[in-house]
Parts: structure tokens; sequence; C-alpha cells
């Protein structure tokens, strides 16, 4: 008789389905876990206060208070903040994920369960999880160690004052009796011997300590970037599947509408000319139809419905090329480096955040200059590049409706806001992009750390300090490029992107610096 082993962890299970506790609570029980069960927020909130799990699997739609509420309340307590928390939800709920995201969950579960990927998803938060914690314990651990040794030099050096007395004493003693010379010699070498000995035993005990934690560190700042790197990638491949979506609900009535305009135009063209044959050849049709032609204003009808149809067909197009612009931003998904042209992922990014352009109520319009280049097709990682276009005139907006805050009307109606974009290629074989802003620029201190993870100067709640680190790396390490910031205080701020025209003539000369620079990273 087989005994199943409990020691992998503990998990709770948060749904107001018991099909779906059933399947799961059996399923994680066989795989090694030892499972609680709750079907509503409140029961697990008293549950995690009684007896703390490990991670936690929550449901977003449930009586009471919801997944994202139960969740929120989880993170905003300190005892319970770091277990994990995947959400279980519908696949279609692209938005829904995203929020669970960005209030602390690390992951989602799609209904209908698959029994792999719920394990996988599981062990892989759960080593985390544990990973996270024995730092935690090793940390505190070494904090421990360095108080020791605080201690042991302490004593160390109050050994080294009494051994100077002593020394002194022998001397005193040494000059009154010649006779025990040698042995208060040979007693003090001794007593220096164990004092040097244990000098270079405390230094090699500093050494050790100061490598394990450097390596602790660094291995605690790795496991964060790749958590970023998850959170990021899902909210942008989300925003991608949601773009796509609506893009393609919208195109079909488009094309429809479209496609009948023309038949429609005909159509008008050739009742027009009827009802003008008709005028000629019977142009006293009589009291009633001259008072109906005389009530419907005719003549104004055959003069303003080609320009009605006309004026469809351009509001048409312009549907149909909007359609196109987000197309093109919902490749975010797309794994394979292609030929493609840059200008058409920059306009796309544009239209996405035309709303934030515009002006309104509470902040004026942002102008756009655009200055492009005659570009050649740029090979790369199209969806990866838009999300870079994405961070960073989102980050040019953001400055400049901070820096509208602190100016007075007159000033910014004399100096309104503005974003230039300028694109050119050089005589390297390489592409560069420019996005400028006049908005407040950035000291020398701020820039020096800007592309670090989770460095931002944005309030708690307004950014989380990865978008710049995650475009950085997108540019270097993707793409064997250069990404580089430029600024001055009162100046503004330019952001340089620089990517080689093909990808392929990079590899052998810069592969090997792209990956050093990962590992120091």
């Amino acid at each position: 008789m087989s005994v199943k082993n409990t020691d992998k962890g503990i998990i709770l299970i948060v749904d107001d389905t018991p099909t779906n506790l059933g399947v799961l609570f059996d399923f994680l029980s066989n795989s090694g876990f030892k499972v609680f069960v709750a079907q509503d927020g409140e029961n697990a909130l008293e549950q995690v206060a009684y007896a703390p799990p490990d991670l936690i699997l929550l449901d977003v739609l449930m009586p009471g208070i919801d997944g994202f509420e139960t969740c929120r309340r989880l993170k905003a307590n300190e005892s319970f903040k770091d277990i994990p928390v995947i959400f279980m939800t519908a696949l279609s709920d692209s938005v829904d994920k995203v929020r669970g995201l960005t209030i602390g969950a690390v992951d989602y579960i799609t209904k209908p369960f698959q029994h792999e990927e719920v394990l996988a998803r599981v062990n892989i938060h759960m080593s985390i999880h544990n990973l996270t914690k024995k730092l935690q314990e090793q940390n505190l651990q070494l904090q421990h160690e360095i108080k020791e040794r605080a201690v042991a030099q302490m004593a160390l050096l109050e050994l080294t004052a009494d051994l100077e007395n002593r020394v002194e004493e022998r001397m005193v003693e040494l000059s009154q009796s010649n006779q025990h010379l040698r042995q208060s010699n040979d007693l003090l070498k001794q007593e220096i011997q164990e004092r040097l000995s244990a000098e270079m035993a405390l230094q090699q005990s500093e050494t050790q300590l100061r490598t394990q934690t450097k390596w602790l560190e660094q291995a605690f700042s790795e496991l964060k970037q790749t958590q970023s790197k998850l959170i990021q990638g899902e909210k942008m491949s989300s925003l991608g599947q949601l773009v796509a979506g609506v893009a393609h609900e919208i195109n079909n009535p488009v094309n429809f509408i479209y496609g009948n305009l023309s038949y429609a135009h005909t159509y008008t063209q050739n009742l027009l000319k009827i009802l003008n044959l008709y005028q000629l050849k019977f142009p006293n049709p009589g009291p009633e139809i001259e008072e109906e032609i005389e009530a419907s204003d005719l003549e104004f009808l055959v003069e303003d419905l080609p320009k009605l149809l006309g004026s469809m067909k351009v509001g048409a197009d312009r549907i149909r090329e909007i359609i196109q612009s987000l197309r093109i931003f919902s490749r975010l998904d797309e794994a394979q480096m292609k030929s493609v042209d840059i200008h058409e992922g920059i306009d796309s990014t544009l239209l996405i955040l035309q709303n934030r352009l515009k002006a309104r109520a509470d902040r004026p319009a942002i102008e756009v200059i655009k200055e492009y280049g005659d570009l050649p097709q740029l090979e790369c990682y199209a969806g990866q590049m838009n999300q870079v276009f994405m961070n960073l005139l989102a980050n040019a907006i953001d400055a400049l409706e901070d820096y509208n805050r602190q100016r007075s009307a007159a000033d910014i109606k004399a100096h309104p806001n503005k974003i230039w974009i300028r694109t050119e290629a050089s005589d390297n074989d390489k592409v560069i992009i420019r996005i400028a802003d006049n908005g407040p620029g950035m000291s020398e201190d701020v820039q020096s750390h800007l592309f670090e993870p989770f460095f931002t100067t944005k309030p708690i709640g307004k950014g989380t300090g990865i978008g710049l680190s995650i475009s950085h790396q997108i540019v270097v390490e993707k793409h064997v490029g250069e990404l580089k910031c430029i600024s001055t205080p009162d100046r503004g701020t330019e952001f340089v992107v620089e990517l080689p025209i093909r990808q392929q003539y990079q590899k052998q000369s810069c592969v090997q610096p792209a990956e050093s620079h990962a590992k120091v990273v």
C-alpha cells in the first residue's frame, strides 16, 4: 500500500463551484500537496489568517467579495502579501487577467482545467515561493552571523588591548629579572601568533560572508527580473489579443459596408439619370407631384446625395486604416524575426495612444511631429519593437503631463507640448529612431539608473519601473542594438534607438557581447 507524500506544500483552493473544488482537490492531493478549500472570499481570508498556505488558487467570480477584492486584501496584509496567488478564469477574460496581474497575482489558470497545465504552473510558482523563502531565511542567518562576527571582532580588540598591557608588564618584569627573559619571550611569541591566527581566521570568514551575500543578492535580483518579465509579457500579450479581437470584429461589418458603397453609388447615379430624363420628358408632372417635389426639396437631395455617399466612403476608408493599424500593433505574439516597415509599427502605436494625445478639459493637446527618413525594410521582432515604442512614447506623454502641472496656463500656451519622432538610415547599415519631447528633462543621477529594473521616479501606483528595463533588453539583447537617453534638466529628453538593418550581419561579431551583458545584469 502506497502512502501519499504531502511534503510538497500547502495549497488553498477558493471556488464557489463544488465540482471545480472536487476536481482540483483530488488531483492536487494525488500529486503530493496538502489541500484546503474555501467556497467564498470571506472564508478564504479566515483560513489564511488561521493557517497560511504556501499557494492560493483563487476563482475570479464568487458571491460576496470577488477574487480581485480577496487578492487585494491579501496583498494589503503584511503577513500574507508574499503568498503567491494564481487566478482561475475563462480564456476570453483578457482584461480580467491584466487586472489580476496588476493587483498582485503571479499567474492565471484558464477554465476548463488541464491537469498538466495546472500541475506545471503550481510547481513553478511553488518553487519560486520556496526559493524566495529560502533566500529570506539565509539572509536572516547571514545578518545573525554578521552580528556574531562583530561581537568576535570587539572581543579581539579587547584581547589586543589586554595583550598590549601584558606586554608592558612583561617588559617591566624582564627589566627586573633577566633570569626569566627566555620564558617570557616565548610566552609573548605564542600570544602574538595566536593574535595573528585569530585575525587571519576573521578575515577569511568575512571574505566568505561577503561572497555569499553577493551571490544571494544576485540570485534574488535575477528572480525579480524574471518575474517582472513574465508579468510584462503577459500584459502585452493580453493587450495584443484584445486589440486583435476588436480589429477582427470591426473588420467584417466595415468590409460589408465598404463593398456595398460602390454599388450604392452606381445605383444612385442610375436613379438620378432616370429622374433627370423624366423631368426632361414630362416638364409638367401635375400639381400633386410638384407639391411633393417642393416638400422634399428635390433639388437639394439630387445635389447632396452623391456628397453623402462620398462622405460615407471617406469614413469607411478611415475605419479600414484604423483596423489595419490595430492589426499591425497586435503582432505582439509574433516569435519569428521578419523584415517589416518600422514606420507602420510607430504609426500603429501612435493610434493606440491617440486618446492621450488629444486635448481634454483638464489637459492641452500634445503635438506629434513625424520626420520619417527613407528607410529600408528592418529585420526585427515586430511585436517586441512595438512594445519598445509604446514604452518610450507613453513615458514622454507622462513626462509632459507631469510638467504641465508645474506650469501656468500662459507658459503652456507659449510653449505647447510637442513630441518629435525622427528616423534615418546610417552609413553603417543601421536604422536610428529618435523620440524626443520638450518636457522637464532629467538629471545625470536619474539617467544613470534609468534602465535598472524597478527604478522609477513616478509616485507609488503610477509606475512599476520595468518598462524601460525591458525595452533596453529587447533592443540590446534581442536585436544587438543600442538604446540611449540624452537629457538635460528643463531642456527635454530624447531616446535614441539604433538597430542593425539585417540581424544576420551582426551575429558573428556581436552575439558574445550581448550574452556577456546579460550575465552582468
